[in-house]
Formats: C-alpha cells, sequence, structure tokens
C-alpha cells in the first residue's frame, strides 16, 4: 500500500503563494497611407471604404489629410491585423497598376 495521502499536509507548513502573472496589453500599430502624385483620389477613398469599413464622408477627410499633408491613417490594429491590412492593400493597389503605398507604424 503507498504512503501518498493527497488530504495530508507534508509540506512542513511553507505556504506557497502565486505570483499574478503580469499581463500587458500587446502594441497597436496604425495603418496609414503615404501620399503620391499618380493614384487617383477616387481609387484611394474607393480603397478606405472596402478595406477600412470608412463611410464616405470619412475617406474622403483621410484622403483629403493623405493629399495635403503627406500622409494619412487608416486605423489603429493588432500586429497581425496591420500586417494584413498593409498586404492587402499594396497588392489591390498593384493590382490597379497606382503606386499608392501603404504602411504601419508601432504607436
Amino acid at each position: 500500500m503507498s504512503d501518498f495521502d493527497p488530504l495530508r499536509d507534508d509540506d512542513n507548513d511553507v505556504t506557497v503563494q502565486e505570483a499574478a502573472p503580469k499581463l500587458k496589453k500587446p502594441p497597436l500599430y496604425k495603418v496609414i497611407l503615404l501620399n503620391d502624385d499618380f493614384t487617383p483620389m477616387d481609387f484611394v477613398i474607393n480603397l478606405l471604404m472596402q478595406f477600412f469599413a470608412m463611410s464616405t464622408e470619412k475617406a474622403t477627410q483621410v484622403m483629403l489629410q493623405i493629399h495635403t499633408q503627406g500622409v494619412g491613417v487608416c486605423g489603429t490594429y493588432s500586429k497581425d491585423v496591420a500586417e494584413t491590412k498593409v498586404y492587402i492593400v499594396n497588392e489591390y493597389s498593384r493590382q490597379h497598376q497606382h503606386p499608392l503605398l501603404c504602411s504601419m507604424e508601432e504607436l
């Protein structure tokens, strides 16, 4: 017969305190579009509506920011989602023969 008894306390009164894990939120990344002199404004507006679920008004505001300031923020996402958005937008732009560049930056 085994001497093991799960109900018996054999730790010689040693108290074990579990450490709470120190969790932090993963970093967020902003997806940005960079201005160029060749991509039509309507293409940018449609792209923002299609891939970033913006209304026509919001997409127009972002497009004008890109046009006047050289860069515009399309949204803020986790790293994986941001990377996917950047890839999809760049591929879509190339398929339509536009040099529009999408990138991401950590917040």
